[in-house]
C-alpha cells in the first residue's frame, strides 16, 4: 500500500467507462466544500498539453529538454525523456506535488499500485468487474444492475456524483484515527 501523508484515493476502470467524465462533475462538489486538491491522470501514449500554435510547443519542439510556462495564475514544467523509461510510478507522481497546497489527490487509473480506489463499472460495455481481483477497491460506482453484488463493500450510482462525493469524504476525513487535513471552511459547508 502507498504510504502518503494525506488522504488519496483512485478511481479505477476500463478505458471508456467515463472515469474523467465523473470525476470533472465530482471536483465542483468537493471545491464547494473548501477542499484542494490535486489529480494524477495515467496516460498510456505520448500526449501534447499545449498545441502546435503555442510558443512553448514551438520551443519544447525546437530542443528545449525543459520547458516551464508561468503566468500569474498557472505554472506548467514539461520534461522530455531522452531515454526511454519505464512509466513512472504512483509514488513517484505523488512526491512531485505540493502537499503544503493541498488536502486531498484523486488519481484517475494506476489500477495495478496498491491504494484505495473506487471502481468504475457499466454493465453495458460487457467488461468483467476488477473487484474481488484488487483488495484495494473499497466501493463500487455503476450504472447498472451487478450480476454479483459485492457484500462487504458499498455500491454507489454512478450518475450520483453527489452520493459519491460523500462516499469519498466519509471515507477519507471521517475513518476514526485519520488526521484530518480539511481546511477551515469545510466544516461550514454540506454536500
Amino acid at each position: 500500500m502507498i504510504e502518503f501523508p494525506l488522504p488519496i484515493l483512485g478511481f479505477s476502470a476500463f478505458s471508456g467507462t467515463g472515469k474523467t467524465t465523473l470525476l470533472t462533475r465530482l471536483l465542483p462538489i468537493l471545491t464547494t466544500q473548501g477542499l484542494r486538491i490535486g489529480a494524477i491522470k495515467h496516460a498510456h501514449h505520448l500526449f501534447e498539453v499545449e498545441h502546435q500554435k503555442k510558443d512553448s510547443y514551438q520551443l519544447r519542439q525546437a530542443g528545449a529538454d525543459q520547458m516551464l510556462v508561468a503566468s500569474r495564475n498557472r505554472m506548467a514544467l514539461i520534461t522530455e525523456l531522452q531515454t526511454r523509461h519505464p512509466e513512472p510510478t504512483l509514488a513517484e507522481l505523488l512526491n512531485t506535488l505540493n502537499l503544503s497546497t493541498l488536502d486531498l489527490v484523486l488519481v484517475e487509473g494506476f489500477k495495478k499500485e496498491r491504494f484505495p480506489k473506487i471502481e468504475l463499472h457499466r454493465p453495458s460495455l460487457g467488461k468483467r468487474l476488477l473487484y474481488p481481483d484488487d483488495p484495494d477497491i473499497i466501493a463500487i460506482a455503476t450504472d447498472g444492475h451487478l450480476s454479483t453484488r459485492p457484500c462487504h463493500i458499498p455500491v454507489l450510482n454512478l450518475n450520483q456524483p453527489d452520493e459519491i462525493a460523500g462516499f469519498l469524504l466519509n471515507y477519507c476525513f471521517q475513518q476514526p484515527g485519520q488526521p484530518s487535513h480539511l481546511p477551515p471552511l469545510f466544516g461550514q459547508r454540506r454536500l
